[in-house]
């Protein structure tokens, strides 16, 4: 009698060890990020001091010792939170700024979208709570450059599908922006002054940022600061 085959157990997906390891992956990011939007909340109501591990945790239903788990302390989980929040705003800045078909528009839609929320406000506190927490800097560095650089490759699109005339080149555009932004809204804040009377102010100290050549064959033109320095304004153009 010939032996009969033994054949191995078929193993179901869910009982793949990838499969597991991709779903607790995916459960964590979840968590992270439940974590993350409940934190944003309170700390924007209440401030660092004013908020509690286990009073975020209740928020997300979740437990404290997921927090510091995920997190370690209660300063991490807060500088996270507020890049996060940033670069949110940035996004949102860029997406209302394509709109925009003159360069007056464009900054405008940016200044607006930003000057909106408190995103650069609370990131403005993480920058604060990092002079004294070094161990928390990498995680600013790293959404400072990722603003600058989004900053200077959204710009740099506009300009080039519209053939704007830019006064400075778009990276020093873009952190000049990011730059203003942080000084303005943190001066704003601290008088009391509006949505209204920050996005003015910004829109004053900025000023034209770039001219639309006349005709349709105008082309991209970068000019450095360097140059815009050392030049008079050329005829039938606004001095930056």
């Amino acid at each position: 009698m010939a032996p009969k085959s033994i054949q191995a157990p078929t193993q179901s997906p869910a009982d793949d060890p990838r499969h597991a390891a991709r779903a607790t992956r995916t459960a964590g990011r979840r968590m992270r990020s439940r974590l993350l939007d409940a934190a944003s909340r309170l700390f924007r109501e209440r401030g660092l001091a004013g908020t509690s591990i286990s009073d975020i945790a209740a928020a997300a239903d979740a437990f404290p010792s997921q927090i510091t788990y995920y997190f370690r302390t209660k300063e991490a989980l807060f500088v996270e939170a507020a890049c996060r929040e940033m670069l949110y705003v940035a996004r949102a800045a860029e997406q209302a700024a394509l709109q925009a078909h003159t360069p007056g528009d464009y900054t405008r839609a940016l200044v607006e979208t930003v000057t909106a929320t408190d995103s650069v406000a609370f990131f403005t506190e993480a920058l604060t709570l990092t002079r004294r927490r070094q161990d928390l800097a990498p995680l600013v560095e790293r959404t400072i450059e990722r603003l600058h650089s989004e900053g200077m490759r959204a710009y740099a699109s506009q300009i080039e599908r519209h053939g704007w005339k830019s006064l400075r080149d778009a990276d020093a555009s873009s952190r000049r922006f990011w730059a203003l932004a942080v000084g303005v809204m943190v001066e704003g804040y601290a008088m009391g002054r509006s949505a209204e009377d920050l996005s003015g102010e910004m829109l004053r100290v900025l000023g034209d940022q770039a001219t639309t050549p006349a005709g349709d064959t105008a082309r991209l033109h970068l000019v450095s600061d360097r140059e815009v320095s050392n030049s008079g304004p050329a005829e039938g153009e606004k001095s930056p």
